[in-house]
């Protein structure tokens, strides 16, 4: 996932007809959050109930159901995100920095030992089937294969691309990943720790956000040309497309609702409802611009979006970007109407 930088910039499945455009979600609250820098991933963890955002260079830890935050991970160098293994009572954190992933211990939120992964590790998974998490090095271009349970490197997969978001789905023995720069997705078979297929996303391209419906093996991607992507996670055929906001990240599949989500920079998230194989716009909620990363909890079925307040951009234009306001760090929450 593209990193913010601060200097830089009981509820029925839903079905068509219920509800209207415009009238699923609305803001419920926000939670601001402490500390300065940049933001990126933000993982659910719908056992302990535990919201984890990378901040800086620590990980936020917000209790979801107070909405107010409780803790947090500390020296986890270029962090960008937590992948959540709660069978285990522990959490992996990626440490882009220092090129390492951190294994935690979720109930102290100390960190247990840490292991060396290939360059630049990014994106993070959990397959709860193989108690293995994933991490998706993006200036090595591989997966560090980890045994949570024992704290080890299992294997490392090279490949062949710059991976950004992944998706597990056990049922099938595969790990997905996006390959933002070859507009393609990479199949990881689990078993053998090895690339079992390479898959095209057109019409879509570079794909950024990855999330799955491991009930239906469909994939739903985010792509940089303004489409989310609904992919046959058998196959590799696209099954259908949404239009979508610009500078999209991240998406999320509600099982519960059958809503896949799009969040994009220009402060629109987009919803669309899964049906069989097709894909229907039901929404464009309005965030806040830069608002692009996002998690969902499938029990409330609310959304968490990465925001802040920026200054003025300095004069010169160029790459320089407008910087983030000190102390203006929060998280967006946004949930069904009743």
């Amino acid at each position: 996932m593209k990193k913010h930088w601060a200097v830089l910039c009981g509820l029925a499945v839903l079905s068509a007809g219920v509800c209207l455009a415009d009238d699923l979600y609305s803001f419920v609250e926000e939670i601001p959050a402490p500390g300065n820098g940049g933001w990126d991933y933000m993982s659910v963890d719908d056992v302990g109930r535990r919201l984890y955002v990378s901040h800086a260079s620590n990980v936020v830890v917000i209790d979801i159901d107070a909405g107010k935050v409780v803790g947090e991970i500390a020296d986890t160098p270029g962090v960008h995100g937590l992948a959540v293994a709660s069978d285990l009572n522990r959490g992996v954190v990626t440490c882009g920095r220092s090129g390492k992933a951190a294994i935690v211990d979720l109930s102290n939120l100390q960190t247990v030992t840490s292991l060396e992964t290939g360059e630049g590790p990014d994106g993070m998974l959990y397959d709860p089937v193989a108690h293995e998490a994933y991490t998706f090095n993006g200036r090595g271009q591989s997966a560090t294969v980890i045994d949570v349970k024992n704290a080890k490197v299992v294997a490392t997969i090279a490949l062949g691309g710059k991976p950004e978001f992944g998706a597990a789905d056990p049922d099938l023995g595969k790990v997905f990943d996006n390959l933002e720069d070859k507009s393609e997705v990479v199949v990881i078979d689990t078993k053998t720790h090895s690339v079992s297929s390479r898959w095209p996303v057109a019409p879509g391209e570079e794909p950024s956000g990855m999330s799955i419906d491991t009930a239906h093996h469909h994939l739903f991607l985010g792509c940089g040309n303004q489409k989310m992507l609904m992919m046959d996670a058998t196959s590799g055929k696209v099954l259908g497309e949404v239009p979508i906001g610009n500078g999209v990240d991240a998406t999320c599949f509600d099982p519960g609702t059958s809503l896949a989500f799009a969040s994009c920079g220009d402060g629109t998230t987009t919803i669309a409802r899964e049906e069989g194989d097709k894909l229907t716009v039901v929404q464009t909620l309005k965030t806040e611009p830069r608002a692009k990363t996002m998690t969902l909890d499938p029990k409330t079925h609310r959304i968490y979006l990465g925001s802040a307040k920026f200054g003025p951009t300095p004069e010169g234009g160029g790459r320089r970007r407008a910087p983030m306001l000190p102390g203006t760090f929060k998280i967006l929450v946004y949930g069904m109407k009743k």
